[in-house]
């Protein structure tokens, strides 16, 4: 047995924790640069406050109902993650962490020491909103895809109270009934409207097709393999981090920039900082990279012809977490992609094919000296914003320019509440 472990709202969760008076109210959170809707409460749903639906056009319904309005914390929901997936890496065999606000656990040979698993998972449950103050729901299911459908109706059937089991065939036949097909993880809008047109609109109807159907319409093995899990029968295993850990497989800083930027040397600033935010990231988790990708984008609504996206993807020499190093090759890989009299909207750092610090191939002809001095200047410098607060102490590449005081780059946030858990200056101060 699998079973998916997502939080609620998650965002919306988060500021809930320490805010305790936002209870059964309608609240949303914003998207970087206060853009779109990015998550929303159960209230804010009733109200018809619509996923992704950009902040401007349902201001004056938010206005008119309300809602509370917060700008993103990412450093805030980062740690109240960390926080969720440790416990349940404490209780369960393996876990996959899936994305911030979700992880698969192998439950596998749980039912002979612990008995009904529904009851297990309810007190897990109870020991995530006990610790956490986070609300989840957990699905129970032989195989992933099911796993996912159930949690999704775990989350919808109040009377289920959180937690769901397919255990019989009779509910999996029930709760495929109950999902509409593009619900179904792994299946589009592509597909969902290819499926609707052949008069499959629900996920028993998609079970119901023949593995050779699935090969033909749903793109060779990873349909049929879509429909035998559906099926019950398991296709996919869990993919837990190599070394047993909560690290993750890659590290992003990605933003939408708060003004539109045409300058090489302003678009370089924000580019040096994101990598410098996504190297501090990569020695946190004593981690080095091999491969560094850095793209730019330009706005999706303007005149010019698509791609609006470009990226460069570069192979380092040796896998490294220096700040210095994926400067200089953040800065190579920006001139790859670099046009001229462009305006570009958002930009980011990717930094993948992770590995161990410290256990990384070397260069045949680089002294181990210099590396070595190197790490100890990164730890240094980690320290020193430890002590000091975040960007105490940074490479000029990542400073606003000369006479500039603040990075136009630089997102909205107007409504972002204070980093409860990671700074210091922002811890809650409580008068008994």
């Amino acid at each position: 047995m699998f079973a998916l472990v997502d939080c609620n709202s998650f965002y919306v969760s988060c500021e809930r924790v320490f805010q305790p008076g936002l209870a059964n109210k309608p609240v949303v959170v914003l998207s970087n640069n206060d853009g779109c809707i990015i998550s929303r409460s159960d209230e804010a749903k009733a109200l018809g406050v619509r996923m992704g639906e950009p902040y401007f056009k349902v201001k004056p319904l938010i206005q008119r109902h309300g809602v509370r309005v917060f700008s993103s914390n990412y450093a805030l929901y980062g740690d109240m993650s960390r926080r969720v997936m440790h416990y349940l890496a404490s209780v369960a065999p393996e876990v996959e962490i899936y994305s911030i606000d979700e992880c698969f656990l192998d439950l596998h040979g749980l039912e002979a020491y612990h008995g009904s698993l529904p009851k297990l998972a309810a007190t897990w449950r109870e020991q995530v909103m006990r610790r956490t103050h986070i609300p989840v729901c957990i699905g129970i299911a032989p195989t992933k895809t099911l796993a996912k459908l159930a949690n999704r109706l775990a989350k919808k059937t109040p009377a289920l109270k959180g937690v769901l089991q397919l255990n019989s065939e009779q509910l999996r036949q029930w709760a495929l009934e109950q999902t509409p097909v593009e619900d179904v993880w792994g299946i589009g809008g592509q597909y969902a409207q290819k499926l609707w047109a052949q008069g499959i609109s629900t996920a028993a109807q998609l079970a119901s097709q023949s593995e050779g159907w699935a090969r033909k319409q749903l793109g060779g093995v990873v349909g049929a393999r879509l429909v035998r899990e559906l099926q019950g029968t398991p296709c996919y295993a869990l993919a837990p981090s190599e070394d047993g850990s909560l690290n993750r497989k890659s590290i992003a800083c990605t933003r939408t920039f708060g003004e539109p930027l045409s300058e090489y040397t302003r678009v370089a600033s924000a580019v040096a900082y994101f990598t410098s935010k996504a190297a501090e990231k990569l020695r946190r988790q004593g981690s080095a990279a091999n491969v560094l990708t850095v793209f730019i984008s330009k706005s999706r609504y303007g005149t010019e012809p698509p791609p609006h996206t470009h990226s460069a993807v570069l192979t380092l020499p040796t896998a490294t977490s220096d700040t210095g190093e994926l400067l200089r090759h953040a800065r190579a890989a920006l001139r790859r992609i670099w046009e001229p009299g462009a305006v570009y909207r958002k930009a980011g750092v990717l930094l993948d094919g992770l590995e161990t610090a410290g256990q990384q191939q070397l260069l045949l002809f680089e002294p181990n000296e210099q590396a070595e001095r190197r790490t100890k200047l990164m730890a240094e410098l980690d320290k020193l914003n430890q002590r000091f607060g975040a960007g105490a102490v940074r490479f000029a590449a990542a400073l606003p320019l000369k006479g500039e005081y603040v990075m136009p780059w630089v997102g909205q946030s107007q409504w972002q509440t204070p980093a409860y858990t990671t700074c210091w200056e922002d811890l809650l101060c409580i008068q008994a």
